[in-house]
């Protein structure tokens, strides 16, 4: 078998053929390489490989056609097929020659996220599991060409049939799809010769195991066709012949549906064994607080996947799958709205989009729009929105903890004075945090129901009435709780005030002004506060939230009866502008007054019945807006939810952060572009050529 390696690797390296492979290869890959990594700065390898898969359809069946079709054309097949070596160890030797050939490139290529590392927050994981897929993809389609050359014994007739193979192997898919969009056994049958299908689902940050296991049990039963259809003809001449023939036919057959059956056994297998989540801050990996909520589940509950399932979002398909499998009390079901499309007015009034879910409870249902399972941020150097943050884990588990719990709390956004109206973003969270919420005008009610659980006093411009202050005042003092946030009016809000002086806190004159650099973005005004660790800014400690516009805020830390946790504060260099209608500009003058300042914090209130009234008083609007939390990309929606959770009392309290993209992309110096591209686009390819030329031209020479 190592002679036969030998002599074929030799064959390859001493002929043109192998060079032009390497050559054509590393000249797409650099060229891909040097656009997607370089120039636009993607921290992994994954598009640059996607993109050369169509170029092996062109070079695997030229690097194949001749390595046993040749030698049965030149009758030197004889020579080997009499050899004292097995025929398995001759189809062996000359596949690893090939397999060789082709790791050359792969290995050159896997060194790039090593390299660019170092420049970087590189998606390394994800980039050896899509090189993994790449590799085994070709390694496939090697011993698919390696079958086809050893059928026949002419070398064109073994391209064209291995390409056209290929070929159709890429168009699998897309041919599955317009058969049926929804899937039938047809669609099921073909679907295993959906090779490029395989590569594509390792190349989105997970380790797929069925397709690691489909390319090899595929590449095995290839190699041992080869081995049956030269086993054939050497002894078709003996008067066994037809005996071996029909064994030889028996044995292919068993090999083929013991191939196909480990596939199925391994593709039924829990979503949680199959797929391996690579992706560095773990996009699809469950969490704790959802496995123990979901293992926990005795409520029966139906996930409706509005989708068929050839267009199924694979990402979110998966992780549908490893919840499905925590519990035997859920079961999902695709429905295509092509084939039924009013199933959704059965829950919901509104049409959802393509790939949106129904989370149906034994009593109640939620809608989860396709649009809320991934998080966007407006490119503006493009002007294109860019997939920030994943949400499938998070909206799920919501949706479930929505429809299984009994009492849910609720909440009343107070209106009627011009407040700041919440944005979609905001009373997404407030329902992903399973909290039921109703505006309510204090004007119409005596008093503020029962039921609240908390109230929100979200910016007002005009003043409260003496009236709306004592409904405020009467809740709070029958242990309500409430999120306050004042607002920059020229008129004084005295009675609104007074809301903030029942927790003994008032505003400090002017607007903050943060004098330590490392704490604002582009203009002082626009804060990135210290964050103080407690129950509520747990989650954000370790990342930033933007404060522009705020304010600070004066209490009496030595209060008795009431406790205060300074939540965001602004540093010691900071100073409130007091006069900024003279100002001309953000130095310090006569009359500002000197920080820290505290611009978010926690006030408990003891009552006198030995009950409690809690509140989150936040001196800036603009904390709890969309354009705020663009900046910081959710962390000041994750703030918020903190926030009403810790004011309100879940029976079930599941609420999942949104996974942020590691899209950080790596920056190179412009001349860096150049040298790249000259040498992975230009010196490495032409180099190959090179050399494979003076190899053809000296042994044509000879």
């Amino acid at each position: 078998m190592i002679a036969i390696y030998k002599r074929e690797v030799k064959a390859f390296f001493n002929s043109f053929i192998g060079w032009l492979f390497l050559a054509a290869t590393l000249l797409m890959l650099g060229i891909y390489f040097t656009v997607y990594n370089i120039i636009y700065g993607y921290p992994s390898i994954v598009f640059a490989l996607q993109s050369v898969v169509f170029l092996f359809m062109i070079a695997i069946p030229i690097l194949t056609m001749r390595i046993l079709a040749e030698d049965r054309k030149q009758k030197t097949d004889q020579l080997i097929l009499t050899a004292p070596v097995t025929i398995g160890k001759i189809v062996l030797g000359k596949y690893l020659a090939l397999l060789s050939v082709y790791i050359i490139p792969v290995v050159i290529i896997g060194s790039a996220p090593i390299i660019l590392s170092f420049f970087g927050n590189f998606q390394i994981g994800v980039s050896y599991t899509a090189l993994l897929g790449f590799c085994l993809y070709g390694a496939f389609a090697l011993s698919l060409g390696l079958f086809v050359s050893s059928l026949t014994e002419s070398i064109i007739i073994s391209a064209v049939i291995t390409f056209a193979a290929l070929f159709l192997g890429y168009l699998m898919s897309g041919l599955c799809s317009i058969i049926s969009q929804t899937g039938n056994w047809l669609t099921k049958i073909l679907s295993a010769f959906d090779i490029i299908g395989r590569f594509d689902d390792m190349s989105n940050g997970t380790l797929y195991v069925p397709s690691v296991v489909y390319y090899i049990s595929f590449t095995l039963f290839m190699l041992f066709c080869t081995t049956q259809s030269i086993q054939k003809r050497r002894y078709s001449a003996s008067s066994k012949g037809f005996k071996i023939g029909a064994y030889s036919s028996g044995m292919i057959v068993i090999a083929a549906v013991l191939t196909v059956g480990v596939n199925i056994v391994v593709a039924q297998l829990p979503e949680s064994v199959i797929s391996i989540d690579v992706t560095s801050n773990k996009l699809y990996t469950l969490t704790d607080a959802t496995k123990e909520f979901v293992t926990g589940l005795e409520d029966d509950v139906t996930i409706y996947v509005l989708a068929g399932e050839e267009y199924k979002d694979d990402n979110l398909d998966k992780t549908i799958g490893k919840i499905e499998g925590l519990s035997n009390h859920i079961k999902v079901s695709y429905i295509d709205p092509s084939v039924n499309p009013r199933f959704y007015s059965q829950y919901s009034s509104t049409e959802p989009t393509y790939n949106s879910l129904i989370v149906a409870g034994p009593e109640r249902s939620r809608l989860v729009d396709y649009n809320d399972i991934y998080e966007y941020e407006m490119d503006y150097s493009s002007y294109q929105s860019q997939i920030t943050g994943y949400d499938g884990e998070g909206q799920l588990t919501s949706a479930l903890a929505y429809v299984t719990t009994d009492d849910m709390p609720k909440i009343y956004i107070i209106i009627g004075h011009n407040e700041l109206e919440f944005e979609g973003l905001y009373t997404q969270a407030i329902q992903k945090e399973n909290i039921d919420y109703e505006e309510l005008s204090l004007l119409t009610v005596e008093a503020i129901p029962d039921d609240a659980q908390a109230i929100i006093l979200n910016a007002p411009t005009t003043d409260y009435s003496t009236d709306d202050v004592d409904k405020v005042i009467n809740y709070l003092d029958k242990g309500g709780n409430a999120v306050i946030v004042p607002t920059w009016t020229e008129e004084k809000l005295t009675n609104y005030e007074k809301i903030l002086d029942y927790y003994k806190v008032s505003i400090v004159d002017g607007m903050i002004i943060e004098g330590d650099s490392g704490m604002y973005y582009a203009n002082p005004f626009y804060i990135f506060p210290q964050i103080n660790y407690d129950e509520i800014t747990s989650g954000v400690t370790n990342a930033a939230v933007f404060a522009p516009f705020a304010r600070g805020l004066s209490y009496d830390e030595e209060n008795e009866t009431i406790y205060y946790t300074s939540l965001l504060e602004s540093s010691s260099a900071s100073y409130s502008k007091v006069n900024l209608a003279t100002s001309s500009d953000y130095g310090k003058e006569d009359g500002d007054i000197d920080g820290p300042f505290t611009i978010a914090l926690r006030a408990e209130k003891e009552l006198d019945d030995g009950g409690l009234s809690s509140a989150v008083i936040v001196a800036t609007e603009n904390l709890f807006t969309k354009s705020a939390d663009d900046m910081v990309p959710g962390n000041n929606v994750k703030l918020f939810s903190s926030v009403l959770s810790a004011l309100v009392e879940h029976e079930s309290s599941v609420s999942i952060p949104v996974k942020s993209y590691d899209s950080s992309n790596l920056v190179f110096p412009t001349k860096v572009y150049a040298l790249v591209g000259i040498f992975t686009i230009v010196i490495i390819p032409l180099s190959c050529l090179v050399i494979g030329f003076v190899i053809w031209f000296k042994r044509r020479k000879k």
